[in-house]
C-alpha cells in the first residue's frame, strides 16, 4: 500500500505544495507561509528534498522554526496545522496552511521590511501594488452589473486579440496615467474578469478563463 506521504510526493511541487529538505531561516519560510495563506492554502513537506527523496528531519527543531515564522515573522500571524509521519524509518513533518480570511499576510525579510507574497504554480511571488489593493477591496464589489467605459472596452478588446498585457502597455494604448490604469485593473480583478500572471519579465494581466464566455 502506498504511503500517504508518498502519494503527496508523487504530485510534485505545485501551487499548493512545496518540499523543504530542512528549515535554516524562519524569515525565509515565512515567505512561503505568506504565499500559501494569501492564495489557495497549501502544504509544506519538511524532510523531503526537491527531487522528492525523503531525507527525514528533526521534527521538534523544524516545528519551532515554523512556529517562529508563523507568529514572529508573519503579520498577522498565520495559523497552521502540523502532523508527523514516519516513512521508512524517517520522519516527515507535514505543515498545512489554509487560505486565510485575514489576507494579506506579510512576511518580514532579512532587512526588517514587511512584504506580502502570492503563490503561482510552484513559486512564491512578491505581491505588487495592484494585488495589495485587490486584497483591500476584496469584500467591496457591489451589485451584479459591471459597466465598461470606453477605456475598459479598449482593454478587453486588446486582450481578446492578445494573450496578456502589462500595466505599461495598458497606459500606452489607452493613453492614461499609471494611477488610472491601476484603478481599472484592480476593479476588473475584483470582478473576476481578468487575473494576474507572473513571468520572468514581470507581471502581466489576462482574461480570466471563466470570464471568456460572458464577456
Amino acid at each position: 500500500m502506498v504511503h500517504y506521504i508518498d502519494k503527496l510526493i508523487r504530485e510534485g511541487e505545485h501551487q499548493q505544495q512545496d518540499f523543504k529538505f530542512c528549515i535554516t531561516d524562519s524569515r525565509k519560510i515565512a515567505k512561503s507561509l505568506s504565499a500559501f495563506a494569501n492564495t489557495d492554502g497549501g502544504k509544506l513537506l519538511i524532510g523531503v528534498k526537491d527531487n522528492g527523496k525523503i531525507a527525514g528531519t528533526k521534527v521538534e527543531e523544524e516545528f519551532h522554526m515554523i512556529k517562529a515564522a508563523a507568529e514572529m515573522y508573519s503579520r498577522p500571524k498565520i495559523e497552521f496545522e502540523s502532523k508527523v509521519w514516519n516513512v521508512g524509518g524517517k520522519n516527515v513533518l507535514e505543515i498545512t496552511i489554509h487560505p486565510s480570511k485575514d489576507m494579506p499576510h506579510y512576511a518580514e525579510n532579512e532587512n526588517g521590511k514587511w512584504l506580502a507574497y502570492i503563490r503561482r504554480a510552484d513559486e512564491n511571488h512578491l505581491a505588487n501594488k495592484i494585488q495589495l489593493e485587490v486584497w483591500k477591496r476584496k469584500s467591496k464589489p457591489t451589485g451584479t452589473y459591471l459597466e465598461y467605459t470606453e477605456t475598459e472596452s479598449l482593454l478587453m478588446e486588446y486582450l481578446k486579440n492578445n494573450e496578456e498585457i502589462s500595466q505599461n502597455q495598458f497606459c500606452k494604448i489607452a493613453k492614461i496615467s499609471r494611477y488610472k490604469a491601476e484603478r481599472i485593473l484592480v476593479k476588473l480583478i475584483c470582478w473576476k474578469v481578468i487575473q494576474l500572471n507572473f513571468s520572468e519579465t514581470g507581471t502581466r494581466y489576462c482574461i480570466k478563463q471563466e470570464a471568456i464566455s460572458t464577456h
